[in-house]
């Protein structure tokens, strides 16, 4: 059971005493949500209630903006493949074998990165290397663009995102909107080969 799903568990066990009074205007939806989550409460130990418990305090003490934040963060690893996330696993176990003062002097490198530079290595380990380079071009985009311009950042290969970045110092400012546009309305197996010509002009 995922933390989310632990405290959705906990969140909704609450809200199950009031469950009768709640049937007749929940949609059904709701209702199998209800007894899914009541299910896998009472599927649950005290020792693991008691642990769910504790997270969910952790949480309510958490500043809102904190909670923001790990949702993001959340979302983020939800959609990493699952290549990415083991290469994050990997890291995570190496770096929790370094030395505490070489733990906390890598927190004050990332501390030190800009918001935006920060926000990019959420996007997985490949992509998140070469966001600084790619920042110029994708950082503000408007909501319609993002998730087409975000699935495409994360199929692209190392040689699309070396063009993207070579075009990213090229390009002024008043023309990425359109680059971007363009970049949209050429067709996915087309975008390598296109990129490329467009570095090459």
């Amino acid at each position: 059971m995922t933390r989310r799903s632990e405290c959705l568990a906990l969140v909704l066990a609450v809200f199950a005493i009031c469950a009768a009074w709640w049937a007749r205007a929940l949609p059904s939806g709701v209702e199998t949500l209800l007894a899914d989550s009541r299910a896998r409460w009472s599927a649950l130990s005290e020792p693991q209630r008691a642990q769910v418990a504790a997270r969910a305090r952790a949480w309510d003490a958490l500043t809102p903006m904190e909670q923001v934040r790990q949702r993001s963060l959340y979302q983020s690893w939800r959609a990493l493949d699952e290549s990415q996330r083991m290469q994050l696993r990997a890291a995570a176990q190496a770096f929790a074998a370094l030395p505490p003062e070489e733990q906390a002097r890598l927190r004050t490198l990332y501390g030190q990165q800009d918001t935006s530079q920060q926000h990019g290595w959420e996007l997985g380990p490949g992509l998140g290397a070469d966001w600084p380079r790619l920042q110029p071009l994708f950082a503000y985009v408007p909501a319609d663009e993002r998730a087409m311009l975000l699935a495409f950042l994360r199929q692209s290969d190392a040689k699309q995102r070396d063009d993207l970045a070579a075009l990213a110092q090229r390009i002024p400012p008043q023309e990425r909107a359109a680059f971007r546009q363009a970049l949209l309305k050429v067709e996915p197996a087309r975008r390598g080969d296109w990129l490329h010509q467009r570095r090459s002009q």
